[in-house]
C-alpha cells in the first residue's frame, strides 16, 4: 500500500469523508494524491515521493515560488521574536502602509486569514456603513465557505442565504434586474474581477460591465465590493479592475498575499473607515506577525520584480505550447481566462470526459494541474520550468489522442 492510500484509510477513521472541502482529492479524479509533503519553487512532492511541476500553486497562495528563501525568512524571524502575543506587532501597520501605498483604491486595511474571513469582513463594513442588507452577486461566483456564500447548502438555513440576489456576469442589465427586486435595501454589488467559477470556460471582465457595476453601484448609494481573493497580486498590483479607471469601494484579498503563509485583508476607500472601525470582527491569529511579515515580503518582491510581468511571460509561454500541442495530436481546446491564471478545456467535451482523462495523463507525466478548476502561474514558472511542463502536456495530449481514437 502507497503511504497516500495508508493515510487516506487512516484519515477516513478520524475525519470526517477522510477529507474535506475544496483540496478532497476523491473529487478531483482516482489517480490524484491526497497528501503533500514539500514543495520548491515551482515543484511539489506528494507523500510517495512524486514530483510535480505545480500549475495550481498550492490552488493559488503561491505566488513567489515555494519556500521563498526572502518570504521565509521574513516570517521566521517574527516568528523567533513571537508570532501570537497580546496585541500585534509593528509589521501591522507596516503592512497596511504597504497596501494603502500600493493600491489606489486602498486608504485603509484590516487583516484576517482567510478569503471567506475577508470577503465577509467587507459585506459586514458595506452593511455597517449603509444600513441595509441585501447584496447582489454573480451567480455561480465563489465568495468563500461561510453559510451566507458557500456552494454547498448542507448546514445552511434559508434565512443565511435570503439576502443575495444574483445576476449574470458580464451582463449589466441583469445586474439592473437583480437591483430593481433588491429594491433600496442593496448594500453592496459583490464582483469578481473576472468570471472564474468551476466547471465551465472562464470570461474576462469587459470595461462596459466593470464601468456600469461602478456606476449602478453608485446610483444606488451601495458598496461596489471586488473579491480579489483569487485574481489579487497576479494580474496588476493596483486592482485588477485599475486598468479600467474602476475603483472598488472595498476589495477583499488572501491566497497569494503571503506566498502560503495564512492571510487575509480587506482595503477601502476613507469613505467607509469610520463604519469599518465599528465592527467587532476578529479571531485569535488573525494578528500574528509571521504571516504579516511573510505577506510583506511578497508583495515588495512582486513590486521590485515586476511580478505579474513576469508570470504573464510564463502564462503565455504556456498557451502557446498548448495551443501548439493540442492542434498537432487533433484537438482543439479551449484556453480561458488570464494567461496568469488560465484553464483548458476540449471543445465539444460538455462532460469533460476528455479533460478528466488529460489532467489524470498530465498528473502521470509530473505535471500537476486541474481538470475543472482554474490553474495559476507564479514567478517561478521560468522559461525552463514551463518546458519541462509542457514536455508532461505533449506526452498527455498524445495519450488523450490514443484513447479517444474513433470516439
Amino acid at each position: 500500500m502507497s503511504l497516500d492510500a495508508d493515510l487516506r484509510a487512516r484519515a477516513a477513521k478520524v475525519i470526517p469523508g477522510g477529507m474535506y472541502g475544496h483540496l478532497n482529492a476523491a473529487l478531483h479524479g482516482d489517480t490524484y494524491p491526497q497528501f503533500f509533503v514539500r514543495g520548491e519553487g515551482a515543484r511539489q512532492w506528494d507523500a510517495d515521493g512524486r514530483e510535480y511541476v505545480d500549475l495550481m500553486c498550492s490552488w493559488g497562495p503561491m505566488i513567489v515560488g515555494h519556500r521563498n528563501p526572502r518570504v521565509e525568512e521574513a516570517a521566521a524571524r517574527l516568528q523567533a521574536q513571537g508570532d501570537c502575543l497580546n496585541g500585534p506587532g509593528p509589521i501591522m501597520v507596516e503592512l497596511a502602509e504597504l497596501l494603502v501605498d500600493l493600491i489606489p483604491a486602498a486608504e485603509w486595511a484590516m487583516f484576517s486569514k482567510n478569503g471567506t474571513d475577508a470577503t465577509t469582513q467587507a459585506l459586514m463594513v458595506a452593511r455597517a456603513a449603509t444600513g441595509r442588507t441585501k447584496v447582489l452577486i454573480a451567480h455561480g461566483a465563489y465568495h468563500g465557505a461561510d453559510p451566507w456564500c458557500t456552494p454547498g447548502l448542507s448546514g445552511v438555513t434559508p434565512n443565511q442565504r435570503a439576502d443575495t440576489v444574483e445576476f449574470a456576469y458580464n451582463d449589466l442589465q441583469d445586474a439592473e434586474r437583480a437591483a430593481a427586486e433588491a429594491g433600496d435595501d442593496v448594500a453592496a454589488i459583490l464582483v469578481t474581477p473576472f468570471k472564474h467559477d468551476s466547471f465551465e470556460d472562464q470570461a474576462l471582465a469587459e470595461a462596459g460591465f466593470a464601468r456600469g457595476v461602478r456606476a449602478l453601484a453608485d446610483r444606488l448609494g451601495a458598496a461596489l465590493v471586488i473579491d480579489e481573493v483569487r485574481a489579487g497580486f497576479r494580474l496588476d498590483l493596483r486592482g485588477t479592475w485599475e486598468p479600467f479607471g474602476v475603483r472598488p469601494d472595498l476589495s477583499a484579498w488572501s491566497k497569494a498575499m503571503g506566498n502560503g503563509h495564512a492571510i487575509a485583508a480587506v482595503t477601502g476607500a476613507d469613505a467607509l473607515k469610520n463604519a469599518a472601525q465599528t465592527l467587532y470582527s476578529t479571531g485569535s491569529f488573525w494578528f500574528s506577525s509571521a504571516a504579516m511579515g511573510a505577506a510583506k515580503a511578497t508583495i515588495e518582491i512582486l513590486r521590485e520584480s515586476d511580478g505579474p510581468a513576469l508570470i504573464e511571460r510564463a502564462g503565455a509561454r504556456l498557451r502557446t505550447g498548448l495551443y501548439e500541442q493540442a492542434k498537432s495530436h487533433g484537438f482543439t481546446i479551449n484556453q480561458t481566462g488570464p494567461v496568469q491564471i488560465p484553464w483548458l478545456s476540449f471543445d465539444g467535451d460538455a462532460t469533460l470526459e476528455r479533460g478528466v482523462f488529460w489532467a489524470a495523463a498530465c498528473l502521470a507525466e509530473g505535471v500537476y494541474v486541474h481538470p475543472w478548476h482554474n490553474w495559476f502561474l507564479s514567478t517561478a514558472h521560468t522559461d525552463a520550468e514551463i518546458d519541462r511542463a509542457l514536455e508532461g502536456t505533449d506526452a498527455a495530449f498524445a495519450a488523450t489522442a490514443r484513447r479517444f481514437s474513433g470516439v
